[in-house]
């Protein structure tokens, strides 16, 4: 039998498929903005909710779910209170994150034994309702970018700036995270809690090492994040490996061996004063948004003190 002969496999492409999508586009942002470390927090979060519905007698999914927009909110209220010091709420959240799930599952033994897929992931672990959750997901945040893809580019770059101009800065951002947790826990039954931030960071990190804009950097990021997701979960299939480190060890392969080909290129460029390659087109748009995000902090603060 053929590989799409089973449910299961068919259910997997799927969801993998949809999630391969949503995850590299929202990773753009939070490499960007410094908070790729969210993911991580957020997907330890979730495995303390997936224990609390275990015990509650509910569906495991649901509870990782939600708990996981919970953390989301929790982290950017804190993030907010501790300005300047943002990776403070990320450790925070995920000490304690980590630490519940640990004391839930030592108050039932079968929980450890069961948690193997939400850990690594599992090619069939998901089920019809935890798709339409997936696809759920996944059309809420598409139509999140589509509609606040300007206002989402201008607070990536400078939020203060966004604030002046309109934006309702502490909103899109509350809103944002709530989608990055709804997008973690919809991706753990694929790619496993330990797993779940390399599939927004690592294709993200090569889309921007290489693009030459930002809409190129999250066109390439999800491209890689597709092909990364259905080359690890077809490997997963017939090697019979966790699809969650197959998944990842592509993505980090890809990652390698495009530095590696970038590297290339940097030299042949050394050697001719005529070849540009990505790397310095690249290097030159985001130095340049750089310099205009110093710019504008600069201009804010004149704005406040006078």
């Amino acid at each position: 039998m053929g590989m799409f002969d089973y449910e299961f496999m068919q259910r997997a492409f799927w969801a993998g498929g949809m999630i391969a999508v949503i995850a590299p586009l929202l990773g753009v942002y939070l490499v960007l903005r410094r908070q790729v470390l969210m993911a991580d927090t957020l997907s330890h979060v979730s495995l303390a909710g997936v224990a609390i519905g275990a015990i509650a007698g509910i569906n495991p999914s649901v509870g990782g779910f939600l708990i996981a927009v919970l953390g989301a909110l929790i982290i950017e209220r804190l993030r907010q209170n501790f300005r300047g010091y943002g990776e403070v709420s990320i450790a925070v959240i995920m000490t304690g994150g980590l630490a519940l799930a640990l004391v839930l599952m030592s108050m039932d033994s079968g929980l450890t034994r069961s948690f193997s897929s939400y850990l690594f992931g599992s090619i069939v672990a998901v089920s019809t309702q935890q798709l339409w959750i997936i696809g759920a997901v996944f059309t809420v945040v598409l139509v999140f970018w589509f509609v606040m893809r300007r206002p989402l580019y201008n607070m990536t770059f400078d939020e203060e700036t966004a604030q002046i101009g309109g934006t309702h800065v502490r909103w899109l951002s509350q809103t944002f995270s709530v989608l990055t947790g709804m997008t973690v826990a919809a991706a753990m039954p694929i790619v496993g809690v330990l797993l779940v931030s390399a599939l927004m960071a690592l294709p993200a990190a090569l889309a921007l090492r290489f693009a030459h804009g930002f809409a190129s950097a999250l066109i390439m990021a999800v491209l890689i994040g597709l092909i990364g997701m259905f080359g690890g979960l077809t490997t997963s299939y017939y090697v019979n490996t966790p699809p969650g480190a197959t998944v990842a060890l592509l993505l980090l392969a890809f990652l390698l061996i495009g530095l590696g080909i970038q590297r290339i290129l940097n030299r042949m460029r050394r050697g001719s004063d005529r070849f540009e390659g990505p790397d310095l087109d690249s290097r030159r748009f985001w130095q340049r948004q750089s310099s205009n995000s110093q710019k504008s902090k600069v201009q804010t603060e004149v704005l406040h003190k006078n």
